[in-house]
């Protein structure tokens, strides 16, 4: 078993870390908020926090569940890395920007360390369930290494590429994601003004080409039930979008309709409800919607 430096214990950091020492794994475990560090200590008594940057000496590889780019950086390059081993296996499973993720992994590498980014994909309830989607970006030796953990974690790891092409993978998964989401709920409501009920038009969805994990998964179990509760925010999903389109841009690749969906999400996230669930873009895409009370005997007669 591996000793583990896991840093980050937020909403998917701190089941992703219960799993790998459930699993056996030694942890050093990290985070600004004390009290997840407390509470992540009295679940997994036989894991540790850091005292002191010599910590880092001691494991074999350090993972980062952090917000974004700048907090990875400055979390790595303001200690961490120098206080680890040489050698030691880093795997940023945040959702980074990738061309940022592609020169920290060459940084660290000059520093003789090495490196994969390895976001995920499913959500908390993925990341409760070891069900997690893994995209890998960086060397197939080190995903070797890594092999026993991304097991813990997901259901799947896929090496898509060279240091950051897992973070592009993300991104670029995510925003075909939210296109899913735009364009079915679109479709729901111009059925239902139009008078057919949006869970039979779901049911339609599912059993033809317009089938996706939206209306598969999302539907009926979080937007038409009322309960809003896939557990992956709007301003997480908007910044997925946007370091997808800013990848776009960069390599001067035209996606005018990637921004078209930027801008949807990016009005939603600017109305000030970024921290909701995604789901509950059944109710901000579309005006509220009055339409008779369905009966089976107008589904009868349609």
């Amino acid at each position: 078993m591996s000793t583990i430096g896991f840093i980050g214990l937020g909403n998917m950091g701190f089941p992703m870390a219960s799993r790998l020492a459930e699993a056996g794994h030694t942890l050093i475990v990290d985070d600004r908020d004390q009290g997840a560090i407390q509470r992540f200590q009295d679940q997994h008594p036989a894991s540790r926090t850091v005292t002191g940057l010599k910590a880092w000496q001691e494991v074999d590889i350090i993972i980062t569940m952090l917000p974004n780019s700048d907090i990875v950086e400055a979390v790595l390059t303001g200690g961490v890395a120098a206080a680890a081993s040489l050698n030691t296996l880093f795997i940023d499973m945040s959702s980074s920007e990738p061309i940022r993720s592609r020169d920290l992994g060459a940084r660290l590498e000059q520093q003789g360390m090495r490196y994969l980014d390895a976001p995920v994909s499913g959500g908390v309830r993925g990341a409760k369930n070891g069900q997690l989607a893994i995209m890998v970006g960086g060397r197939w030796q080190d995903m070797d290494q890594a092999k026993e953990l991304f097991d813990v974690l997901g259901r799947s790891a896929i090496h898509v590429g060279q240091a950051g092409s897992g973070h592009a993978a993300k991104a670029l998964n995510n925003l075909v994601s939210a296109a899913s989401v735009a364009a079915t709920v679109e479709a729901l409501r111009v059925g239902e003004r139009f008078g057919i009920d949006p869970k039979v038009l779901n049911d339609v969805l599912n059993a033809s080409s317009g089938r996706s994990n939206t209306s598969e998964n999302k539907v009926a179990q979080f937007m038409l039930s009322g309960t809003y509760g896939s557990g992956f925010p709007i301003g997480l999903m908007t910044k997925d979008i946007k370091i997808a389109t800013a990848l776009a841009d960069s390599l001067n690749v035209a996606a005018p309709f990637s921004h078209d969906c930027e801008a949807i999400w990016q009005s939603v996230l600017d109305a000030g409800h970024g921290a909701e669930d995604h789901t509950r873009m059944f109710e901000y895409l579309a005006n509220p919607i009055t339409t008779p009370a369905f009966t089976d005997e107008r589904q009868i007669n349609a």
